[in-house]
């Protein structure tokens, strides 16, 4: 039989020994001095259950009598499909279009940009670096050839213009050449006034051209010097 308490007791009849780190062990008379306890032990055997069920919903414990579940695979299929189709609704979504009041250039316009005005008083330089008013040359269809020199362009160019239509081939820098095309007036642009004037950039391998009236409005930006027959009939526009 197990040994006597602190007090000398020993444990009731027909009990086992009982480890000795447990204390002293008191069993009360009335049960309902137990009540908490039991409470306690039935709130942590819900708490048990109900893990054990979410466990096996979503397939964490897989029962022995029957294949894993699949509900958690499925959860995150599902998370991931609805992620993807978010993140390609929000790139495909049709947005509205935005402008900044500059206009669109597109190659071979029919029409001019809106935004772009009269052409301003500039002066250019010729080959003795005199200055040049370029409104005395109109009306005039102006080759900017700082990116491209474009020859065969320029010669088509100068053999399509009407008369009254001084062709004129620019460079952006201090010095200008003769031009190796007749017909055709070299002039230098230091400044790069031209440019600044239509807000157009230099592309290597690119010759646009202004044609420009005799009242120095431009009539046909072309962004990239090709065919003549893209811009014949605004040169004989521009000689009227």
């Amino acid at each position: 039989m197990g040994m006597p308490d602190a007090e000398g007791q020993g444990p009731p009849d027909g009990l086992p020994d009982l480890p000795p780190e447990w204390g002293r062990v008191v069993v009360p008379d009335d049960a309902s001095a137990l009540a908490h306890e039991a409470r306690q032990v039935r709130r942590e055997l819900r708490r048990v259950r109900q893990r054990a069920v979410w466990r096996r919903r979503l397939g964490l414990t897989p029962r022995p009598d029957r294949r894993p579940s699949l509900g958690l695979p499925v959860l995150v299929l599902l998370v991931s499909v609805l992620i993807t189709l978010s993140g390609l609704a929000a790139v495909t979504w049709p947005r509205s279009s935005r402008s900044d009041g500059s206009p669109t250039v597109l190659p071979y316009p029919t029409g001019t940009p809106a935004a772009i005005g009269p052409l301003p008083a500039l002066d250019l330089v010729d080959a003795e670096q005199s200055p040049v008013p370029l409104r005395s040359l109109l009306p005039a269809m102006i080759i900017l050839v700082d990116a491209c020199i474009c020859a065969e362009q320029v010669t088509q160019a100068a053999a399509a213009a009407p008369p009254g239509v001084t062709v004129v081939t620019v460079i952006e820098s201090r010095r200008v050449g003769s031009s190796p095309t007749p017909g055709v007036r070299a002039l230098a642009d230091p400044a790069g006034g031209l440019r600044d004037y239509l807000h157009l950039a230099a592309h290597p391998g690119t010759a646009p051209a202004l044609l420009m009236d005799r009242k120095g409005t431009l009539a046909r930006l072309v962004p990239e010097l090709g065919p003549v027959d893209q811009y014949r009939d605004d040169l004989a526009r521009i000689a009227a």
